[in-house]
């Protein structure tokens, strides 16, 4: 579990993503989030334990799909372009 925490920390840090989740198995996720505040800074918030209603929506499809657990690749969001 600690290589997934460095994972998706690592991308939402470096890579520039807004949030990393890394699926374990189906009732165990790994998640990075980063909240950026105009004038506070940053935090990163990282959570361990059982996957919200999305994600249990995505490991539905990945099981539909045949994928198997640990599915390999992070689940990335990233952060929403600017209006004009």
């Amino acid at each position: 579990m600690g290589s997934a925490l460095t994972a998706v920390a690592g991308l939402v840090l470096d890579g520039g993503a807004r949030r990393a989740t890394k699926y374990l198995s189906e009732k165990l996720v790994v998640k990075a989030t980063i909240h950026c505040r105009a004038r506070r800074g940053a935090s990163l918030v990282l959570t361990v334990g059982r996957p919200n209603y999305a994600e249990r929506q995505f490991i539905k499809a990945c099981k539909a799909a045949g994928e198997s657990f640990p599915v390999k690749k992070p689940q990335i969001q990233w952060p929403k372009k600017p209006k004009r």
